[in-house]
């Protein structure tokens, strides 16, 4: 049964999402599955993990992961080489907005992460996820992406991460730039820019999307896009087996680094 499993597996492209178990990462592990895949939905807590799997379906397994971990990361790896033996798609969604307590308005939390009070324990913490989580998870993955005829690595960022769109003066989002969050994205915009440009010799693509204003727990479901709507271009970039490298696209086309 292990091996029908395992060369059934083999015939299907491979994907794993990090943060898969709720928001959007768990909408794009959905498409990704419907699209037949096979998915690993990462989790840092792996019965959310198995829920979430169980809720998509046959092509979604759960794999424990937290990425800031390592012996979590390097564990994920060896489930995916055991099972699929290689790995086609990494889309790097985990992330949190804050570190304080959970329940806080995207207001509450904007005001804790301006520059002249921002905790650096915040700091750490927030980037330790979305900064260094996606360099500890990319770097560990690429052997098993090395593996795949189209590897693609979709990191999921913020339009708050845009240094040009926030510089202009007619940004209406100018208030929301803080050194938590939104610097975060920016800091992953640079890392996806680096491994883009690193990779490209081997044909791995890399590339960054913005889901949009989405209601998740990540601003405690204050946005105004459904997760159908928020998933849909981190998808489309996922799905993009022939597309270009060294982007950041949100759910209005191309955007500003």
């Amino acid at each position: 049964m292990g091996n029908q499993i395992e060369s059934s597996i083999n015939n299907q492209p491979v994907a794993l999402v990090t943060g898969a178990n709720q928001g959007v990462g768990s909408q794009i592990a959905k498409a990704l599955a419907a699209d037949g895949y096979v998915v690993y939905v990462g989790s840092r807590n792996l019965s959310n993990g198995e829920k979430a799997a169980a809720e998509i379906g046959v092509n979604a397994h759960a794999v424990q992961l937290d990425v800031t971990q390592q012996s979590t990361i390097n564990a994920a790896v060896e489930l995916i080489e055991k099972k699929s033996g290689r790995l086609d798609l990494l889309v790097n969604n985990a992330g949190i907005a804050h570190a304080g307590k959970p329940g806080r308005t995207v207001e509450e939390v904007m005001a804790s992460g301006r520059a002249v009070n921002v905790s650096l324990d915040e700091v750490r913490t927030v980037w330790e996820t979305n900064v260094f989580g996606v360099i500890a998870v990319t770097q560990a993955m690429l052997p098993l992406l090395r593996k795949s005829a189209a590897a693609r690595i979709v990191n999921v960022s913020s339009g708050l991460g845009s240094l040009t769109w926030i510089s202009d003066p007619a940004c209406w989002a100018r208030d929301n730039f803080g050194i938590v969050y939104a610097a975060s994205k920016t800091a992953l915009n640079a890392v996806t820019l680096a491994f883009a440009l690193e990779l490209e010799k081997e044909n791995i693509k890399v590339n960054a999307t913005s889901p949009g204003y989405t209601a998740t727990a990540l601003n405690n479901f204050q946005g105004t896009d459904s997760l159908e709507v928020g998933s849909r271009e981190p998808v489309r970039v996922a799905l993009e087996t022939n597309g270009p490298t060294g982007t950041f696209t949100g759910p209005e086309g191309p955007m500003p680094w």
